[in-house]
């Protein structure tokens, strides 16, 4: 287990003695949680508005927490205790009983935006999924994994920009799958050595890349075409996805266009190495984000002003 999640169980796990904490000071917890964590796309909480940015840091906390409880225990039944446990606080939390100060801060959330259990549930079950599965059999097994580890996500982002409704949910789920594929497809070496394998074994066997190769990382032409594959893939469900943008609420509209944006940016940076994800592991620099944040601005700024917008014509 990392040192620093050893230190926050120790402090605040299922066997720890704390002070209570007072709105002020759990919210605190959080927005240090958020802001101390690296993750591909933060650029985009620096343009949340001020209203929802405490808001998402709640949020962000208790995916932190279940995603630490579920990677960083040493030991997969471990791993499903602390779960099981941090459902219990959950439960606790929709009860107006929080405890723990990532729930005491989160309740806050889920009452002025009458969030559901079913969201947060999810994203628990996808943990506990991930120590008990290590490999897929098809794609489609793949995708039914997403909808509990990424969509719950893209569901709880449409709660808090009060956009919420079936067509968004549908669009939402393009995305966040999208999300969590480009985040496989960048980390197969990552996970690998964690004993996760998220491409599909159909897959493996359509382009031949064997057990063998990959039990020995082998960069082969088949692993090449395999991961052109699962990149195109990926990014036409980024643009199946992409029409979202225009159905949120304009102060949120950037940010969840930079979601995309980082996503494809991604998909991008794999093929910049030629799809040799066992050598390199993708990632986005700042000057990257930088960029992206430019473009998304640039891209905003021309829809805003366009003639067929002033005309009040339809873009």
């Amino acid at each position: 287990m990392k040192n620093a999640f050893a230190d926050e169980l120790a402090r605040f796990g299922p066997e720890s003695k704390y002070d209570s904490f007072n709105l002020a000071e759990a919210r605190g917890y959080c927005s240090r949680l958020a802001r101390t964590h690296y993750e591909n796309f933060t650029v985009a909480s620096l343009l949340l508005p001020r209203r929802l940015r405490q808001h998402f840091h709640n949020v962000y906390a208790y995916c932190r927490w279940a995603d630490d409880l579920a990677d960083e225990s040493g030991d997969d039944t471990r791993a499903l205790d602390l779960l099981q446990w941090w459902k219990q606080e959950l439960i606790r939390c929709y009860e107006d009983k929080p405890g723990h100060p990532v729930m005491v801060a989160l309740a806050e959330t889920i009452h002025q935006f009458r969030i559901p259990q079913a969201p947060f549930l999810d994203l628990l079950i996808a943990f506990e999924q991930d120590q008990r599965v290590k490999r897929y059999q098809t794609y489609d097994e793949l995708l039914g994994y997403c909808r509990c580890s990424a969509n719950p996500v893209g569901r709880l982002v449409l709660y808090l920009g009060e956009s919420y409704n079936e067509e968004n949910a549908a669009l939402s789920d393009f995305i966040c799958t999208a999300l969590q594929l480009a985040n496989f497809w960048q980390d197969v070496a990552r996970d690998f050595d964690m004993g996760r394998v998220y491409l599909p074994e159909g897959d493996l066997r359509q382009f031949g890349y064997s057990h063998v190769d990959l039990e020995s990382r082998r960069f082969t032409p088949a692993f090449a075409e395999l991961m052109r594959f699962e990149v195109e893939r990926t990014r036409d469900l980024f643009y199946r996805g992409l029409p979202l943008v225009e159905r949120m609420t304009p102060d949120v509209r950037l940010d969840i266009e930079l979601f995309i944006q980082g996503g494809l940016a991604i998909l991008r940076k794999i093929e910049g190495v030629r799809y040799n994800v066992w050598q390199t592991r993708p990632v986005l620099s700042k000057v990257d984000k930088v960029r992206l944040l430019v473009g998304a601005l640039a891209r905003r700024w021309l829809r805003t002003n366009s003639p067929q917008r002033h005309r009040g014509t339809r873009e």
